[in-house]
């Protein structure tokens, strides 16, 4: 068995000595798993690092199998992860809805959301509402699409509200993911949310003395 895919890493499991199983969400394939021989090594150590675009063929004898990985970078995010607090714990948060879908399951769509919103989500201003996006996207993945292009109350389709980018309530609320996913499962909305948005608070107070200065 062999193929090869696009993905992006969302867990990296210490394997024995020099090995690790990589946990790619992929474009053709779903979330997979795979073991890549050697990655603490100079070479594969900084590359296999969650957020980051790889390149992926993996091979198997059968299909059922954990299968081995070869692995090359597309883009890398290393840096961005380091550097931007909010986008670490927006990926961690991410990674952890994925993980409620089946292994191997492919998600065409669902993977170009992840991807779409990795690449834009450095910029605090809108990581709320792309967040917010991703998490609708899984909803509607898991059966539970929200209909957002009408008024529930009225029918009516003009001054609709869906996110707002200042206050980020519908982010923070996560009234859906709560009730409709992770409650029934006799699970918690994961630590890393909270963690998310307390870092845009964060950010956005540095911030707001810059703006007024020039205003």
């Amino acid at each position: 068995m062999e193929w090869t895919d696009e993905g992006i890493v969302i867990g990296v499991r210490r394997h024995g000595e020099s090995s690790a199983i990589v946990e790619l969400m992929t474009r053709e394939h779903g979330r997979h798993l795979g073991l890549l021989r050697g990655a603490t090594s100079k070479r594969h150590a900084p590359l296999v690092q969650p957020g980051n675009v790889m390149r992926a063929v993996w091979r198997a004898r059968l299909e059922g199998q954990l299968g081995l990985y070869s692995l090359e970078a597309l883009t890398a995010r290393t840096d961005l992860m380091i550097r931007v607090p909010h986008a670490a714990f927006g990926l961690s948060h991410m990674a952890s809805l994925l993980h409620l879908l089946a292994e191997r399951d492919p998600h065409p769509g669902l993977y170009e959301v992840l991807a779409a919103i990795l690449g834009a989500i450095e910029d605090p201003d809108s990581a709320g509402v792309l967040l917010a996006r991703f998490e609708l996207a899984m909803l509607a993945e898991l059966g539970f699409g929200l209909e957002l292009d009408a008024c529930a109350a009225t029918g009516g389709r003009n001054d609709l509200v869906f996110v707002s980018p200042r206050t980020g309530r519908a982010v923070s609320e996560g009234v859906f993911l709560t009730q409709r996913i992770f409650e029934p499962r006799g699970m918690k909305l994961p630590d890393a949310r909270d963690s998310f948005l307390s870092a845009l608070k964060r950010e956005a107070a540095r911030a707001s003395p810059f703006r007024r200065s020039h205003q």
